[in-house]
């Protein structure tokens, strides 16, 4: 049975559950772990549907603040340029790389579901990357690729809001520009692993204000998923709770002219069948007013 696992807050208390057509089933209440700490101790689908079974929803879902699924993973683990078109959107006459490209974010720079972005005062390029996610549900190291999709628990959608000048400051790395305060967004939960028959036939859109702006399919990754688990597990020993992005199609803000960056007051939506929707607004940074209180800022990074 496939089960959507969300992490939220609910009058300041964190806690996670389960979505239902009725709400959320606060499983944190009773069992008093979080999405985390199930991971790491195997993550049994079937003994959670089994106490789920005949429950009723403790709060709907506009009742709570939605976080990330996972709530300060160990990693967050970002391929860049992997979809075929997104390649060719450089039109450098390159071939096909023979290695991914990765990145690291940190948590901090992620928001949830329904919450917004925002936009730094340092820059106005704010820009979108839709992107399906992996989330690691057992310990791997040298994995093998024909076995490395046992080690996804679920999926997940990621915003990978990207400061695009920023990125360009380093000759090597992107790093400064993938790292802003609640540039970008996981969510809106975790479905798990059995929610996807086949990996390699996943759709996902991107949308601002409505506009599809990215759409694309897994069939044209360069590196599918279960190459980029093994190929990570070379070198990072891979844990429950770690996130994947698994890049972005052609589409974002910076390839348009003019660019399309986003603005306060827009709304991006990224979006795959078998995940569902995570949809954020955007603002300017709230804490670039000296004034602006700890209690704003922890809203972001919880």
């Amino acid at each position: 049975m496939t089960l959507n696992i969300v992490s939220f807050e609910h009058n300041g208390q964190a806690s996670w559950g389960v979505v239902t057509n009725g709400g959320i089933i606060d499983i944190g209440a009773r069992r008093g772990s979080s999405v985390w700490e199930e991971l790491q101790s195997g993550f049994n689908v079937s003994l959670l549907t089994a106490q789920i079974a005949g429950a009723s929803a403790d709060f709907a879902l506009s009742e709570v603040t939605l976080q990330p699924p996972v709530v300060r993973p160990e990693k967050i683990i970002c391929i860049g340029v992997n979809y075929a078109n997104r390649n060719a959107e450089y039109k450098d006459s390159s071939p096909d790389p023979e290695w991914p490209s990765l990145f690291m974010r940190g948590y901090e720079s992620f928001t949830g579901a329904q919450q917004d972005l925002w936009r730094p005062p340092e820059s106005p390029q704010l820009d979108y990357e839709g992107e399906i996610v992996m989330i690691i549900g057992k310990e791997g190291h040298r994995i093998p690729q024909g076995e490395a999709m046992n080690y996804v628990a679920g999926y997940t959608l990621m915003n990978e809001g990207t400061i695009r000048d920023w990125v360009r400051h380093a000759k090597f790395n992107v790093t400064q520009g993938k790292n802003f305060p609640c540039s970008g967004s996981i969510g809106p939960w975790m479905v798990t692993a059995d929610a996807v028959a086949d990996h390699t036939a996943m759709s996902i859109e991107t949308k601002v204000n409505g506009e599809v702006r990215q759409s694309d399919t897994t069939a044209n990754l360069m590196f599918p998923f279960d190459y980029i688990i093994s190929y990570l597990s070379i070198f990072y020993t891979l844990r429950p709770g770690d996130i994947i992005s698994t890049g972005t199609p052609n589409g974002a803000g910076a390839r348009f002219d003019p660019p399309k960056y986003l603005a306060p007051g827009d709304v991006v939506e990224v979006s795959c069948p078998a995940i569902g929707v995570l949809s954020n607004g955007v603002v300017d940074d709230p804490t670039a007013d000296a004034n602006m209180t700890q209690q704003l800022r922890d809203n972001c990074h919880r």
